[in-house]
């Protein structure tokens, strides 16, 4: 019997408008476009601007273009995933939303927080309902509106993150691709160094607490640093030994962007040459669930079917992971 895999059928993407340049940040913190380009690798990043624009508007532009692209009907999409950190409420999820802006009236949905893994996490969680055979079209977001929870204040956390995102068509294949393989992982010990503290029901939001700004993210630089850099690059080397595949192997190597210095870490321990490496991170900053479906977006005029594609990830909880897919189709 032949087995049955998730193959990524389309890709799409979408950033807000508004461009934040390192030298408009430059007025607004104690930083330089040299420190933040030395030290991150991002240039600018892309902001959602106006009222009542939640992470939704991104995820929903995102999946309107999949749809029309991959001429999909949306009453044929079974189910929605959405990997956010950043949902429009704590209540309703933001894929029902989405799901109900774009017309899949027929899907049921349903939001992960893994932070800046979730994207992976939805990703494997999706494949597993086409590999059962539960579900023919499944729709996989990774979006987030980092600016709704960024410190302007804070020079160590407002250089780096962007509002952005994007989306990925799953359908089931008996041909020898789509997602192979995947190594997904927690430890819960790292929640003290990169968290939002309040806002949560440990600590809801009060008066002192707003006024302590404990609703906007936080991290411990240096700690987070070190843990993402050992962890992102030995588990996209442990899917490629688990595997059997060489450097040699890997089409592509799409990284979460957090950072250009993780990144080549990465790639320097998988023994991958810079040009297989997917980066736009001096455009977008970090989108955290945003960052790898923006990449494949990105690039997809370069993928080609059958190519080996190693997507890895680290985010805050902590989590961190790997997939091992083979490309579903060739440019368009």
């Amino acid at each position: 019997m032949e087995k049955t895999r998730a193959v990524i059928t389309g890709v799409h993407g979408w950033v807000p408008d508004y461009i934040l340049t390192n030298k408009e940040l430059e007025t607004m913190v104690d930083t330089n476009d040299e420190w933040i380009t030395t030290r991150t690798g991002i240039k600018e990043r892309r902001i959602l601007k106006g009222d009542n624009l939640g992470t939704s508007v991104i995820g929903t532009e995102s999946v309107k273009g999949l749809l029309e692209k991959t001429n999909t009907n949306p009453e044929d999409i079974d189910l929605i995933i959405c990997a956010t950190v950043t949902p429009d409420m704590p209540f309703p999820a933001t894929a029902n939303i989405i799901a109900h802006n774009v017309g899949a009236k027929n899907s049921f949905s349903f939001d992960i927080s893994a932070a800046c893994s979730g994207f992976l996490y939805a990703l494997t969680m999706g494949s597993q309902f086409i590999e059962t055979g539960m579900h023919k079209k499944v729709i996989i977001i990774g979006a987030d509106k980092m600016s709704s929870i960024v410190n302007y204040e804070d020079r160590t956390t407002c250089i780096i993150f962007g509002d952005g995102g994007g989306a990925v068509l799953l359908e089931p294949t008996t041909e020898n691709l789509g997602i192979m393989d995947s190594l997904l992982h927690t430890d819960g010990s790292g929640a003290p160094y990169l968290n939002m503290k309040a806002g949560g029901s440990l600590r809801p939001a009060t008066a002192e607490t707003v006024a302590n700004k404990e609703h906007f993210a936080r991290q411990e630089g240096s700690i987070v640093f070190k843990f993402a850099v050992n962890n992102m690059a030995d588990v996209s080397v442990n899917i490629m030994e688990k595997n059997n595949l060489t450097a040699d192997d890997i089409d592509w190597l799409v990284p979460h962007q957090a950072n250009k210095r993780i990144i080549d870490a990465t790639a320097n321990k998988m023994g991958i040459g810079a040009e297989k490496v997917m980066m736009n991170i001096e455009k977008y900053g970090n989108t955290t669930a945003g960052t790898i479906p923006l990449c494949l977006w990105d690039y997809e005029s370069q993928l080609k079917k059958g190519d080996n594609l190693v997507l890895a990830a680290f985010g805050g909880g902590f989590t961190w992971g790997s997939i091992y897919l083979k490309w579903g189709y060739d440019p368009k």
